[in-house]
């Protein structure tokens, strides 16, 4: 369980970054506090975690076509980007469905 925990903090972590990246200081401390919510043992904290790793998947993904589409109009390389952005989104992705084990619903019960 530690483990499931800990690569959702990363996961979080990850996002934050990127909206520090951007400048975006509200959701930056969003994904910086989401990981707080593991210790409200409740389901519904678990099930708002989970959502919120699928939904900064998607984010990854949107950001890796909007480099695909940029890098390509300027004729630069864009492979390795796209790769980085997309194996951290299913990252992401994987930290969001560990939370759905059968030991994380036992300890986050209703």
């Amino acid at each position: 369980m530690t483990l499931r925990i800990s690569l959702y903090v990363i996961a979080a972590w990850l996002m934050g970054a990127h909206f520090l990246r951007g400048n975006d200081w509200l959701l930056l401390g969003l994904c910086v506090a989401a990981p707080l919510l593991f210790l409200y043992k409740s389901r519904w904290s678990l099930i708002v975690l989970q959502a919120a790793a699928y939904l900064a998947s998607a984010i990854w993904l949107a950001t890796a076509l909007e480099l695909l589409q940029f890098r390509q109009q300027l004729g630069r390389p864009w492979a390795l980007g796209v790769t980085i952005l997309a194996v951290v989104a299913l990252f992401t992705l994987l930290a969001g469905a560990l939370l759905n084990a059968r030991c994380m619903r036992e300890r986050y019960r209703f």
